[in-house]
């Protein structure tokens, strides 16, 4: 069996679906009102700040995901993503299961440097620092031999369905109601997104790939690294009209800031929209040579095709 820890959002959902297409039907969704995603999924809710819970909610599996997101909220994470983590490796190690930590890359720098599986961890706010504590934990526990896991690191976000990330709020959703297009801080850098079922299906091929475990991948992007004056561009054409954006300067975040707690929340992460954004999937891409890496355009033709067929 192989057990979905955070099934429920848009990553642990296209995993599901991924598992059942190529790799198993015996697969359990774990979270705290945990929801079938395939009709043969078994349900397990549970809160795995509760090191019990957690133990029982990884018993008899092979391999577990863990897929788990919470609010954008640094005072929440600081308490619940360490313990969380706590809970899980233990789980894994007294049951024997291996683990794939499902990564960000807010750990890492954010300034202008190619980032791959070796760049150093210097955060940038609270959420980084949270970030680095828990791929630290498994990194320990992969070095000691105590634990068998892999790390899957992915960037930002970009994706159909309930895909959540600035550049779906910011870009997708005023599309969709017909607003002007807000880019933050600069349109002149060039950024790496991933699609997020590529994200998924990724974790999937490394978490049933023996050999891949005992390190970092980083997972697959297309690698054109538009700057986000040509991503909207490419979504213009794609659309077939005319898209306006305008670019949002720091200032504006600092304000928004004092009366959005949401806004608060993503200054930390503003630097990495000051600089290039360059993530590097080499390792991947000459492991898994036959992975077929969506396009920029190809994603964005989906994206268009689902927001016409809600319209229906």
């Amino acid at each position: 069996m192989q057990t979905i820890l955070g099934a429920n959002g848009q990553i642990g959902e296209e995993l599901a679906r991924e598992l059942k297409r190529n790799f198993t039907a015996d697969i359990r969704i774990v979270s705290r009102n945990a929801k079938k995603v395939n009709d043969s999924d078994t349900v397990f809710s549970a809160d795995l700040s509760i090191r019990e819970q957690a133990i029982e909610a990884v018993k008899g599996s092979e391999i577990a995901y863990f897929t788990l997101g919470l609010p954008i909220s640094a005072d929440l994470w600081e308490k619940q993503f360490p313990v969380i983590m706590r809970n899980v490796i233990d789980a894994c190690k007294i049951n024997g299961t291996k683990l794939v930590f499902f990564d960000n890359t807010y750990m890492y720098p954010q300034d202008d440097r190619i980032l791959n599986e070796l760049t150093p961890f210097a955060p940038v706010g609270k959420k980084g620092k949270v970030r680095k504590a828990m791929a630290e934990m498994v990194l320990k526990e992969i070095e000691s031999g105590a634990l068998n896991a892999v790390i899957c690191r992915a960037p930002e976000f970009y994706g159909p369905g309930k895909t959540q990330s600035i550049t779906n709020t910011l870009v997708f959703n005023n599309i969709k109601t017909g607003k002007k297009i807000k880019v933050p801080l600069s349109d002149t850098k060039k950024r790496s997104l991933i699609w997020t079922p590529d994200a998924s299906r990724a974790t999937a091929l490394i978490g049933n790939t023996p050999d891949a475990f005992r390190q970092t991948w980083h997972l697959p992007v297309d690698q054109s690294y538009p700057t986000y004056n040509e991503f909207i561009k490419l979504a213009a054409d794609v659309y077939q009209k005319e898209l306006k954006h305008s670019i949002m300067p720091k200032f504006l975040f600092k304000i928004g800031a004092l009366f959005n707690k949401r806004i608060k929340e993503l200054l930390e992460l503003l630097p990495r929209y000051e600089h290039q954004n360059l993530f590097d999937d080499t390792k991947f891409r000459n492991r898994f040579p036959d992975f077929e890496v969506t396009t920029y355009r190809q994603g964005i033709q989906q994206i268009k095709q689902e927001q016409l067929s809600l319209k229906k």
